[in-house]
């Protein structure tokens, strides 16, 4: 079982990493995967393209964010020949409501520094909100547009990689949660599972929010929380809504199959998987105040997915410090499905071709050891 490359974890950021492997003609790549491949946070997710919606400045992590949106186009098309499957990339925009002074505030501010950075955003009166989404509350202030945010269905996202990992023969092994690492003077030399030993040139840990129980024989990773997310999801029997609808407490997500996404909590509730009757309805109450007319629709489903979170919220990307071969691709939190291809690029590049990429240097590994330095300082 030796391989150019071993992979841990088949999320999005897994499955991509591989794929762009392959394209730079790696000939053996395998995934290793704890469960069921992209069944856990990637799964989970809403598919939610929106760098614009979600950025507060435009600093190293907006620009990392905007970058990779910006890939989805060419990701999607390629995608597409490769597998034959429509992950349904959606260039429809989003839009961010305000109900209350507080929101109108945030919506201002947001307004003001996008336009400031050179970025493309609307302002939307309350009448001009209700032309662009006819269904959205009659008590909504104003909005934002933007444009360039996109969606994508995440689950057919998953399929199209498995599907191009089965078609390119890359080895991927399911149910194989591994025990430790194989380390041999200062080198990954592969990992041990419960089934036997993979061994590998290079080891890649995307392993989300699993990444802080790998045994590591002797050295450290930073810490990874899992960040429970649950959400609902309506059926409409005919099309409610043509855009992603952001307010400050939830958002709306409509699917070309009828349904309607509303998301998500976010809880600190270690590995708990568990669905809340209590969630549920706290995000049917918030989906109620963008779109009342929602409340004649049943909840057709809820789940949960737990997000990979570091101490500082940012992804953790790159080599491992004090290890030669071993790389690491974790922590993208609610971005996951966005930063993928992005990410797998970096990656593949900075292995196969030992390209640098400034993201590297933002997002590496050796900031946490600047921030012990300056805590003990």
């Amino acid at each position: 079982m030796n391989s150019d490359i071993l992979i841990i974890g088949g999320g999005v950021i897994g499955l991509s990493i591989a794929r762009e492997f392959y394209k730079k003609g790696v000939a053996k790549i395998t995934i290793l995967d704890r469960s069921e491949i992209g069944k856990e946070a990637s799964f989970a997710a809403a598919g939610i393209l929106a760098p614009q919606a979600e950025a507060d400045k435009a600093d190293d992590f907006f620009r990392f964010c905007d970058e990779s949106n910006r890939l989805y186009p060419q990701f999607a098309a390629e995608l597409f020949d490769e597998t034959g499957i429509d992950i349904e990339l959606d260039k429809s925009g989003t839009l961010c409501v305000a109900f209350s002074g507080e929101d109108s505030e945030e919506i201002r501010r947001r307004f003001e520094w996008q336009k400031n950075a050179g970025l493309e955003v609307e302002y939307l009166s309350a009448q001009e909100t209700r032309k662009a989404e006819p269904f959205v509350s009659p008590d909504v202030l104003e909005s934002l547009f933007f444009p360039n945010d996109r969606r994508v269905e995440n689950r057919k996202l998953l399929l199209a990689l498995q599907k191009y990992c089965e078609t390119n023969k890359i080895e991927v092994c399911e149910n194989t949660e591994i025990k430790e690492l194989v380390v041999e003077n200062d080198r990954v030399a592969g990992a041990k599972t419960f089934t036997g030993t993979f061994r590998a040139e290079n080891v890649v840990l995307a392993t989300g929010a699993w990444t802080s129980l790998i045994k590591t024989c002797g050295f450290s990773l930073p810490e990874i929380k899992p960040i429970r997310g649950q959400m609902i999801s309506f059926f409409a029997p005919q099309r409610m809504f043509s855009k992603v609808i952001y307010s400050p407490r939830g958002y709306l997500v409509p699917r070309a199959d009828g349904r309607i996404l509303a998301g998500a909590t976010v809880e600190d509730a270690g590995f708990d998987k568990s669905v809340s009757a209590e969630k549920t309805e706290l995000l049917r109450n918030r989906a109620l105040e963008i779109a009342p007319g929602l409340a004649d629709l049943e909840i057709r489903d809820a789940w949960v997915g737990l997000r990979p979170v570091a101490a500082d919220g940012l992804p953790v990307l790159g080599a491992v410090p004090g290890i030669e071969n071993l790389f690491i691709a974790t922590a993208h939190y609610r971005n996951g499905i966005l930063l993928a291809p992005l990410t797998a690029k970096i990656l593949a590049d900075t292995i196969s071709e030992n390209k640098n990429s400034d993201y590297l240097n933002f997002f590496g590994l050796r900031r946490f050891r600047a921030a012990k330095a300056e805590t003990r300082a």
